[in-house]
């Protein structure tokens, strides 16, 4: 049997020197490091098209990666961002995927740009607007005041479009489907930081450094309430998650290769290494 007849029955990889090499060498990573996130896809599937690239570039003809038969490689990434969102998406690579529960829990930074006198029915742009009223009597100095009951540890109503789950679905594609969905009881989240960077009504841009389990859209929807008014996200950017920022970090589209990768892997700690996982994370793909 020739070599090219073993390396078909062992899955769709080229047969040649090279590419054989390359899947290796991407199985044998183990870390974390981050990619961009444009506006659009949801998170996984942007992880998908990124997994795909990869092992296209590895020699893996027409990869599947929401098949799970055959794992050829193992990605996760360290939360979720909103289909309308952008910016940085935290991935493990291995052993790595071990490591994404501190990006979940841990700080985050956004730049939120959000538009008074218009509700949505999902808190952002994407949404049908459900409700308009006047904004004409909030200052800036109105804002700033109200953003202060806003900072710190404070209790939080989740979106009802999320990706928080019901019976294992999650909500949002509960309510896409029709059915009646109970919002999730407050909770607490801390907000390290909020400062208002520009006010030009009806539009206002915050900065926000968060910890894990926040929502920016029920910030922004909870301020324009507070302001005898209402409000909704028009724009949301990552710029930072845990060690990893937008500016100095992220790996885009065009650099989305194996030699990129290993340049921009931030490795595990040996001991994470050497011990095999005992469960994957929940955004394990």
């Amino acid at each position: 049997m020739n070599i090219s007849q073993k390396t078909s029955m062992a899955g769709n990889v080229s047969g040649a020197a090279g590419p054989i090499s390359s899947l290796s060498k991407l199985q044998s990573l183990n870390g974390l490091f981050a990619i961009y996130k444009k506006q659009g896809p949801t998170s996984a599937d942007v992880l998908n098209k990124f997994k795909d690239t990869l092992l296209r570039e590895a020699g893996v003809q027409y990869p599947n990666s929401r098949k799970r038969k055959k794992q050829y490689l193992k990605l996760g990434h360290g939360g979720t961002l909103d289909s309308a969102a952008s910016g940085v998406l935290v991935v493990g690579i291995g052993n790595g995927t071990k490591m994404l529960s501190t990006m979940l829990t841990g700080s985050k930074k956004y730049v939120a740009v959000g538009e008074l006198g218009k509700a949505t029915d999902t808190l952002d742009a994407t949404g049908t607007v459900i409700m308009e009223k006047v904004f004409e009597h909030i200052t800036r100095l109105d804002m700033e005041e109200k953003l202060k009951a806003f900072t710190g540890d404070i209790m939080q109503v989740p979106p009802l479009f999320s990706a928080l789950k019901k019976d294992g679905q999650r909500l949002s594609v509960l309510l896409k489907k029709g059915h009646q969905v109970e919002a999730k009881p407050a909770r607490p989240v801390t907000v390290h930081s909020l400062t208002l960077q520009e006010f030009k009504p009806p539009l206002f841009t915050l900065d926000i450094e968060c910890g894990g389990g926040f929502y920016v859209r029920s910030l922004v929807d909870d301020l324009g309430k507070a302001l005898s008014s209402c409000a909704h996200v028009k724009e949301l950017v990552r710029t930072k998650q845990g060690q990893f920022t937008l500016q100095d970090h992220v790996l885009h589209e065009e650099q989305w290769t194996l030699q990129s990768v290993v340049g921009a892997l931030q490795p595990c700690p040996e001991e994470d290494q050497r011990t095999d996982s005992p469960r994957s994370p929940q955004n394990a793909t």
